[in-house]
């Protein structure tokens, strides 16, 4: 026979991959007589931990009581002294209904030092950590020639895992910029970011590497890193919103197998306008806003929070087992235009 023919006897040739069990197939409900039905456990977190930086109200806040329902341990680092009102009630509620429960923490997310203590102090206690919400963040709205030197630094939009990463947009000087504008010339904005390479900026995923824990982090982006806004002048926000995208799908390749061969997932959610508190304010700034931004998207009207506790759940539960260094954009299909 031939060296090239085909021994229709012979076993197929095949390659070996190594064998690995995907999250969610170990959560699918198996098949057989007597078995009882249990649906959607792909979504379920009991008894996994969670941070949430950001989350004492407003979209963060939504995010927290949708990890707190399927039964996350769910802890809340925000700057405030005290927690607001809403989220003292979600916290009540929750815990009376829920299996999950609901934890606060004071932190400033620019402080490193506490940061880093904390989210190892929550590791600690619960020998794990599954993942993190990074939606801590701040939003100042002016025209690109009328950013003082120091907001412009304090714009700093703090995404991944459990661990604090300052995305600070640098520009050249003011007058600079005016020279350039009065010269015809392209005006260049320089968006660096800053990795701080030391302990506590990666305190979080060494924490799931020390525990061994496979997790997900899931980095508040915007539609806004992908266009201009309408009717809103925010170029540095939206230049740090664009660095968060960015930012996840490199994160996403460095983790891809950091917890022994295990992935540290990593995707960004892009929402569209939302009412929160910051959003509310730009309305009492400009009325006309409202308007503007709703007849922006195809559906007509701005999304709420609670809009966006399906797509949390997803990212951060074994549902999205396949998923990293992706861009879920829940728009109203404002982008698409």
């Amino acid at each position: 026979m031939s060296p090239h023919a085909t021994d229709p006897d012979a076993s197929t040739s095949h390659t070996d991959y190594p064998s690995y069990t995907s999250p969610i197939s170990q959560r699918l409900p198996t098949q057989g007589p007597g078995h009882s039905p249990h649906r959607f456990r792909e979504f379920e977190l009991n008894g996994r931990v969670f941070v949430v930086t950001g989350g004492a109200q407003g979209l963060g806040l939504a995010f927290v009581e949708a990890l707190v329902e399927a039964g996350g341990i769910v802890y809340c680092l925000d700057r405030q002294k005290e927690p607001t009102a809403s989220f003292s009630e979600t916290q009540g509620r929750v815990a009376a209904e829920f299996g999950g429960t609901l934890h606060y923490r004071q932190v400033d997310v620019q402080d490193a030092k506490l940061l880093d203590e904390v989210i190892a102090s929550i590791a600690e206690e619960h020998s794990r950590l599954d993942g993190l919400i990074a939606n801590a963040g701040i939003q100042y709205t002016k025209p690109a020639l009328e950013y003082p030197a120091d907001e412009v630094s304090r714009v700093r939009i703090i995404k991944t895992m459990e661990f604090e990463i300052a995305l600070i947009l640098l520009s050249d000087d003011e007058r600079q910029l005016q020279r350039c504008l009065l010269l015809g010339r392209e005006l260049y904005v320089h968006l660096t970011v800053f990795t701080m390479v030391s302990a506590n900026v990666i305190e979080g995923a060494k924490q799931m590497i020390k525990y061994k824990t496979p997790g997900n982090m899931v980095l508040i982006g915007s539609m806004s890193g992908f266009n201009a806004n309408k009717g809103l002048l925010s170029s540095v926000y939206n230049a740090s919103k664009a660095a968060v995208i960015q930012l996840g799908r490199n994160l996403s390749m460095e983790w891809a197998r950091a917890v022994d061969g295990k992935p540290i997932r990593v995707n960004v959610l892009c929402p569209g306008n939302i009412i929160t508190p910051m959003v509310e304010n730009d309305f009492k700034n400009d009325p006309s806003l409202r308007k503007t931004w709703e007849d922006a998207n195809m559906l007509g009207r701005i999304s709420e929070p609670k809009e966006y506790r399906g797509a949390i759940l997803f990212l951060l539960s074994d549902a999205s087992s396949f998923m990293t260094a992706g861009s879920l954009v829940i728009d109203g299909g404002y982008t698409a235009w």
